[in-house]
């Protein structure tokens, strides 16, 4: 069983159509790369999935159809997502903007807290302990007590990647992680990337424009263009995709036009 497909998933806001019966299945464990122009609804895919866009068609994670559920009853499934612009807190530390993508694990009650029961005191031992581990993993020590809003572009998005891995999700949604990103701070995310795939067996559908980060990390990608799947496989098959290249530059080849027989 896939660990997420999509069948037949349309989306339209009145008289535009922004996803034409898209289809896809996802394994667990595979880097999925969802790749195509500007508009061609991408993030529009991402949405659908959790939940913060209703179409119409099936999105079934583990077998069970997630379509029309609210979005904060999709990220305590196990989904987790990051934005193109963070969408962070920007007056918190990034040590409390982790903590925030905790929420689906929280278990105590308003009134337990309000009384700081010991139960509630182990909890946030616990919850501070799982921000620890991921600070670690995506290498922000030395940022943990920053003011999020005081730090560079790039690293505020490697604080939104932490904190959708914070969810300690099953499935990450990446939504353009590496845009706005130096040379130095995409090798990073690459490794970051790898590192979830490799050793928590993660399972990840990822929005890039970085067309070498995908032929070097990606196992499949799906191809969109004006909101109609063009092209699935894998990355020697589909970035060498006459459509696929088309879509990109523009551009058809017409000089391969047909001989005629000297017969």
């Amino acid at each position: 069983m896939a660990e997420l497909a999509i069948e037949r998933l349309c989306l339209r806001f009145g008289g535009l159509t922004v996803l034409d019966n898209v289809s896809f299945a996802v394994g667990q464990g595979e880097l999925f790369a969802l790749i195509g122009p500007n508009g061609a609804g991408k993030t529009s895919v991402l949405n659908c999935i959790s939940g913060i866009y209703r179409g119409n068609g099936s999105v079934r994670f583990r077998g069970t159809d997630i379509a029309g559920l609210a979005a904060h009853e999709i990220a305590g499934l196990g989904v987790a997502r990051t934005f193109q612009h963070g969408e962070l807190f920007p007056q918190m530390s990034v040590l409390d903007n982790l903590l925030t993508g905790r929420h689906t694990r929280i278990r105590t009650n308003p009134l337990a807290e309000i009384l700081f029961l010991p139960s509630v005191r182990r909890a946030e031992i616990a919850h501070r302990e799982a921000v620890e581990r991921i600070i670690d993993v995506v290498e922000l020590e030395r940022y943990r007590h920053a003011t999020v809003g005081d730090l560079p572009f790039g690293l505020q998005k490697l604080v939104g990647f932490a904190r959708a891995l914070a969810l300690e999700p099953s499935i990450m949604l990446l939504d353009e992680p590496s845009a706005g990103l130096n040379r130095e701070e995409r090798e990073d995310l690459a490794r970051f990337i790898l590192r979830l795939k490799h050793q928590l067996g993660m399972t990840m559908i990822w929005i890039e424009h970085d067309m070498q980060m995908i032929a070097d990390l990606a196992d499949r990608i799906h191809v969109l263009d004006y909101g109609r799947t063009i092209a699935e496989g894998t990355p020697d098959a589909v970035l060498t995709n006459p459509d696929v290249l088309s879509a990109y530059l523009g551009t058809v080849d017409t000089t391969a036009a047909p001989r005629q027989s000297d017969a």
